[in-house]
């Protein structure tokens, strides 16, 4: 977890600003968002919203922000570890590894995800100093049944990393089983959330039936629930860039106020995953200027309505392979969240081809990029000794700094070291193999699980679990190995 104090970048200017929200007021208000739950409909009914035959809610823009603010402005969360708590909301900032692609790219070869990957990734994210959650799914593997996923998937979580997760927000039964499941974890759900939710909207302006009932369920438990507009402009949303962001903040806003009445005071963090389209192709089109300025001005409405939020970048990229391209885009949407301030950062590694792939390669360079950007982003400290006078009068005029007593007390930490990119020069760099990035970032990959060690799991607290997930396995008619 990074605090990250830096000036935020905010390009909206405060008349702009005032139109952004002019237009979501108009939006709710004129057109409305869709919701496909009876329950939800009640309640927005009862809270005096205009309520149609079509499941379409027309929103006052005073209720939608009365609801905002009865969410907490900044919320903690309790890991297992408690090491591994979190703070969300302020200055905090908290990286999520990638999320959701049903293929694995790993040592060059591209192909359906399997849970044996799945856990491996887990692995890696255990062992990055700066990756404080797995979410929910690092990959899809497909060689588990689909019914059982999240119970396989959550049990994984649990063992083989100590951070905070997320739950499978995609039905109420999913919901109730990751919530029984942390239940068994920590004793009770207590007052601290210890589940996240990311609930995408249906863009445009619609919330589907199977995610309102993961809403409800995790709200009604006073889980941290992430509303995330999914919105590729030109497709899910208008080609402008204002336009997509009045459609983004309103859909937020209504999931929120949803939870907010479903359990008044429910941590809510307003998400935000907002790119383009390739208009020759239809294709997404990530790590693009319009990516980044969306960060910027989400992480600006975010503030202005202080709330928590969640950026969709990321080491986003469109790329087919961890190369160049996949390095530039992944930069820059990682450094836009940065610089925007996001206090939730999701799809932080190895995030690849579009979101189609998860690339162990890529998730290494990708973690490197983040601990560069952590150093970068950390508050500065000034002492006096940091101004190294002594070091000075050592060298004198024309002098070195190699072996001052300054130089010699600091040198094995005073700079940011990688651990992929290579400073060697050519012939250092051909006698070890001339080994691109990739091939060492694939090295890398392969140490780091040489190295895990699992962390400790009550034996008890295990068993419980495993007599549930077996349970509930059977229930679905599945078999599988725990």
């Amino acid at each position: 977890m990074l605090t990250n104090a830096m000036p935020r970048y905010e390009p909206l200017s405060a008349e702009a600003l005032a139109t952004i929200h002019a237009g979501w007021e108009r939006l709710g208000r004129e057109v409305g968002v869709s919701f496909d739950n009876p329950d939800a409909l009640r309640l927005f009914r009862d809270a005096g919203q205009t309520v149609g035959d079509d499941g379409v809610v027309r929103f006052d823009p005073g209720f939608l922000r009365t609801q905002a603010a009865l969410a907490p402005a900044e919320f903690r969360m309790r890991a297992r570890n408690a090491e591994r708590d979190l703070a969300i909301g302020g200055d905090s900032m908290i990286f999520c590894a990638v999320q959701g692609p049903p293929f694995v790219r790993r040592g060059g070869e591209r192909r359906d995800g399997t849970f044996a990957d799945f856990e491996d990734l887990l692995r890696l994210v255990q062992m990055d100093p700066n990756l404080d959650t797995p979410g929910r799914n690092v990959l899809e593997p497909n060689d588990v049944p689909l019914d059982s996923r999240h119970l396989l998937r959550a049990l994984a979580m649990i063992r083989l990393t100590d951070r905070v997760w997320a739950g499978e927000p995609s039905s109420g039964q999913a919901a109730a089983d990751c919530l029984r499941m942390a239940e068994i974890v920590h004793g009770g759900l207590g007052d601290d959330p210890v589940l996240f939710a990311n609930c995408n909207v249906n863009s445009p302006l619609t919330f589907d039936a199977r995610m309102l009932d993961g809403i409800v369920n995790y709200g009604a438990a006073g889980q941290a629930i992430i509303i995330t507009p999914f919105l590729l402009m030109g497709a899910m949303a208008p080609v402008s860039t204002p336009a997509a962001l009045v459609q983004q903040t309103l859909e937020a806003l209504a999931g929120i106020a949803l939870v907010q009445l479903i359990r008044p005071g429910t941590p809510c963090v307003m998400g935000s995953f907002l790119s383009s389209t390739d208009m020759k192709t239809g294709s997404p089109a990530f790590g693009g200027p319009e990516s980044a300025f969306g960060l910027y001005a989400s992480g600006q409405i975010a503030r202005d309505l202080d709330l928590p939020w969640r950026s969709g970048g990321g080491t986003l990229t469109s790329s087919p392979l961890p190369d160049y391209q996949a390095g530039y885009e992944a930069m820059n949407t990682l450094l836009s969240a940065f610089l925007a301030g996001a206090n939730v950062c999701w799809q932080s590694a190895g995030w690849m081809e579009g979101g189609l792939v998860s690339s162990f390669e890529k998730f290494m360079a990708d973690t490197e990029i983040l601990d560069l950007l952590c150093q970068q982003f950390r508050t500065v400290e000034i002492a006096e000794d940091d101004l190294a006078f002594d070091a000075h009068v050592e060298a004198g005029h024309g002098g070195h700094f190699f072996g001052t007593q300054h130089t010699l007390e600091r040198f094995r930490d005073c700079f940011w070291r990688p651990t992929i990119a290579t400073t060697e020069n050519n012939d250092r760099w051909t006698k070890g193999g001339s080994l691109d990035h990739a091939a060492r970032a694939e090295a890398r990959w392969r140490e780091q699980l040489e190295a895990y060690e699992q962390p400790p799991l009550d034996p008890a607290i295990e068993a419980e679990l495993v007599d549930f997930v077996r349970a509930r396995v059977a229930e679905n008619g599945d078999e599988v190995a725990l």
